[in-house]
């Protein structure tokens, strides 16, 4: 006599719908604690378990109008329950939760487990931050969301149109490749001054120093020596922002390596790490200094503005040619002299243009180490001119230690291990 076999349960199934029940669980958990929510621990945690059954179904029938039939019911108890509120402007918030969690569960089904887990904490963190956002929203002026929204135009307008083709002499110049390195630039800088404009005026000359170093190390350089020659009150402030804005040029061109050139690191991280070590003892001496509660914010150009990113582009693109050409021509010796040019203006420019060209390779890893050192020196000494020339011989020398440590520190480590 043949006795029937009875199926246990498919412990992978049970864990799906478990993994669903606890994402819907940790949302809900979220919205319960919200007087306003109509919708809870409980409501979520069916939700989600509903889009996982509804995906399951569809799945096993072959019929993928089950889960779009089942996501239109859900949306339509919402809208029944949005319109049947009594308050005068119910919100939507609690409603677009719910449907994301409905398709969080329908994900786990096919499978998309760790992205559903990523949205699922996403989401509860939205709902949860809701202070803080509006907070970042009321603190962002006009002048700041026009520079995400110009940042967001050289990105995802500006960037896939151009052809990604080497043109010109010695097929250095790449359209696409060149905007990228503008979107690279100008997407550091820009969260720098979002930061400043954010959190830099209440949060003394440390996040000062350091955000004004990532949008532009010059211009913190300029802006502060002004504040130090106008009110003398301010000038160990002044002191302490203009050095560690100029210590952040250093981790920031490890940060450029790593995207661009991740196997020149161990030659170019001693040369940083040196010049940043050092610098860092002897400025660490100014940080101590009482601070006024409330600094100046300098006032700098937007880095995502179409003429700054087309003008950093053509700027680049100069370095870029010059270097491949003087390179050819003069060996690398010709690669070091447009170190010391541009290094008058930025480092960015041959740091990147001599990383292309290692890219490509026209270079070798050593001489595009020492151009970017050479490059980081000659910047160190021409914003230290500048400190001299505007905020006089006393300014000057209380910066002097600290950033003839990193070009001594960086110039030694070349040296030696380059």
């Amino acid at each position: 006599m043949n006795v029937p076999v009875i199926d246990g349960p498919n412990i992978e199934h049970l864990a799906t719908f478990a993994t669903s029940l606890a994402l819907g669980f940790l949302i809900g958990l979220e919205r319960e604690r919200n007087p306003s929510a109509r919708a809870g621990v409980r409501t979520f945690a069916l939700t989600a378990l509903f889009g996982t059954l509804a995906a399951m179904l569809a799945a096993q029938a072959g019929s993928p109008w089950i889960l779009a039939a089942a996501m239109l019911a859900v949306a339509t108890f919402i809208i029944t329950a949005y319109f049947g509120e009594k308050t005068a402007e119910p919100g939507t918030t609690t409603q677009i939760a719910l449907l994301v969690c409905f398709s969080i569960g329908a994900m786990l089904w096919y499978g998309e487990r760790t992205l559903a887990i990523m949205l699922a904490i996403v989401t509860t963190a939205l709902l949860y931050f809701k202070p803080e956002l509006e907070g970042i929203s009321k603190g962002l002026s006009r002048r700041d969301l026009v520079s995400i929204l110009q940042f967001a135009v050289l990105t995802f307008i500006v960037l896939p149109i151009l052809p990604n083709q080497n043109f010109g002499p010695f097929n250095a110049l790449n359209p696409y490749q060149v905007w990228l390195m503008v979107v690279l630039i100008s997407g550091v800088s820009l969260a720098g001054y979002v930061a400043l404009r954010l959190f830099g005026e209440r949060n003394g000359g440390l996040l000062l120093g350091v955000l004004g170093g990532l949008v532009s190390s010059t211009a913190t350089t300029l802006v502060y020596t002004k504040h130090a020659r106008a009110h003398p009150e301010m000038r160990r402030l002044a002191i302490s922002v203009i050095l560690l804005a100029n210590l952040v040029v250093l981790p920031r061109l490890a940060i450029l390596a790593s995207i661009l050139a991740p196997g020149m690191l161990p030659r170019l991280l001693p040369v940083l790490g040196t010049g940043l070590l050092l610098g860092l003892v002897l400025t660490l001496f100014q940080l101590h200094r009482q601070q006024p509660d409330k600094l100046p914010m300098p006032d700098m150009t937007n880095p995502a503005e179409l003429r700054t990113a087309i003008s950093f582009g053509m700027l680049y693109a100069g370095v870029l040619l010059a270097s491949a050409w003087l390179s050819s021509a003069a060996g690398d010796k010709g690669l070091y002299a447009v170190a010391l040019a541009s290094g008058l203006v930025d480092v960015d420019p041959i740091a990147l243009s001599s990383m292309r060209l290692l890219h490509l390779g026209q270079l070798a890893q050593e001489p595009v180490v020492i151009a970017i050192t050479l490059a980081l020196l000659v910047n160190l000494a021409f914003k230290w001119s500048l400190v001299l020339s505007i905020g006089g011989r006393s300014l000057a020398l209380a910066c002097l230690p600290a950033m003839a440590a990193v070009a001594m520190g960086s110039g030694a480590a070349l040296f030696m291990f380059a």
